[in-house]
């Protein structure tokens, strides 16, 4: 028996340490490029901070939702404009889905975060 709770335990343990190294890996992929924070008012009005991965293309920024959803893509959609902070400079933006360029936001995103938008793209 106590054979048999020393294996649990060191299961147990294993199991914790891969968990926290999935952890740190996913967030070495998510913070180790740009990433922009996103202020957007809620339905309350309180103003909620996301951060995210931004993509240039043809002079415009773009930000990603999953075919999903997201809470912060909800939220933009309340607002006529947001804020992005970007580099440490705050702007005002004006909300515009454009689904017509999912597929160039995705190659951009992929080129960009490499590895990172593999593992959690």
């Amino acid at each position: 028996m106590a054979q048999l709770l020393k294996v649990v335990k060191w299961i147990f343990l294993g199991l914790l340490l891969v968990g926290a190294a999935f952890v740190g890996l996913e967030r070495l992929a998510a913070e180790r490029i740009e990433v922009v924070e996103l202020i957007a008012a809620d339905e309350a009005g309180d103003m909620q901070i996301t951060r995210l991965w931004v993509a240039d293309d043809e002079g415009m920024a773009y930000l990603r939702v999953g075919a999903d959803g997201s809470g912060w893509y909800d939220r933009i959609l309340l607002n006529d404009s947001v804020t992005v902070v970007r580099e440490g400079v705050s702007a005002q933006y004006r909300v515009e889905a454009r689904p017509d360029k999912s597929a160039r936001i995705n190659e951009l995103m992929q080129k960009k975060y490499t590895w990172g938008d593999t593992l959690i793209g």
